[in-house]
């Protein structure tokens, strides 16, 4: 498995992108000659634009304008106090995003983890905006699970009652008890601390509420008729696999699965996710 990047790739330019919603943090991958089409990637809960930087050269080498946000209120998208975190309002960023960059058709949306119910709603809310839905690594609605459901439980009690810092080396110190995986190196781990620690705690806490709350409506967005692909990593850890089978056979379509790959493919084995992805 590949470790996270903190360095971009010359290919891949940072950028703070204006709409009539506010301006949003960035990353972009252009093609050289005119795009094919539009990528836009929707990142998770506590992710940012970054979780997608090795992709996003692979999708411009294939002709694509390829572009990651932050999304309101995550790192570098930052919002006022009084901002609107509810899914209808993040899909309506997703869809004023896509006409900031004016790219002509086709448009792709990829939804990753929490951004997979950001990506759902934006699709219901203007199903002709887009040729295709990827839901990568998420599920159809609020997670399941009891121990998901625990632990965002507990995250949502302490948010808003300390300070960010704190929040994260309690979560840091949570994992490290539970053995869940090797510490990443110093930059990387620096990198992930400055990242949630710029997070407005009232998204976080909205966030938790929609991965504690939302409905199942698969059977809505099936109906929209935009094709739509599931993906997720052999060894990905959030939703079930019998969930997301259940949902891409609601769908129509089968599940893809990334090798070498957990709940971060396009971090983990870029590669192989681009090569499903195109």
């Amino acid at each position: 498995m590949l470790e996270r990047p903190v360095a971009l790739p010359d290919s891949v330019e940072a950028a703070r992108t204006s709409t009539p919603r506010g301006d949003f943090a960035t990353l972009i991958a252009r093609p050289n000659g005119v795009p094919c089409g539009l990528y836009l990637l929707v990142p998770g809960f506590t992710g940012s634009k970054e979780d997608f930087t090795p992709l996003l050269p692979l999708l411009a080498d294939a002709g694509w304008l390829a572009v990651s946000y932050d999304q309101r209120g995550q790192y570098e998208s930052r919002a006022g106090a009084d901002a609107d975190y509810s899914l209808d309002a993040l899909a309506a960023d997703v869809l004023s995003l896509t006409d900031a960059f004016g790219v002509p058709r086709p448009c792709r949306l990829l939804g990753h983890s929490f951004g997979g119910l950001v990506a759902q709603t934006a699709v219901l809310t203007d199903p002709g905006a887009w040729d295709e839905l990827v839901l990568l690594c998420t599920g159809p609605a609020a997670f399941t699970g009891a121990r998901k459901r625990a632990d965002l439980g507990t995250l949502a009690a302490v948010l808003g009652e300390h300070p960010l810092e704190l929040v994260h080396e309690m979560r840091e110190s949570h994992a490290r008890r539970r053995g869940e995986a090797a510490g990443p190196s110093a930059d990387v781990a620096a990198f992930l601390r400055e990242r949630f620690v710029a997070n407005s705690a009232t998204s976080l806490r909205t966030f938790v509420d929609h991965l504690l709350g939302s409905p199942d409506r698969i059977d809505a967005l099936a109906a929209t008729g935009v094709p739509t692909t599931v993906i997720r990593g052999v060894d990905d850890d959030a939703w079930p696999f019998e969930v997301q089978e259940d949902m891409a056979r609601r769908l129509g379509t089968q599940v893809c699965v990334v090798p070498d790959a957990g709940h971060s493919p396009a971090v983990e084995n870029p590669a192989a996710l681009a090569a499903v992805l195109l």
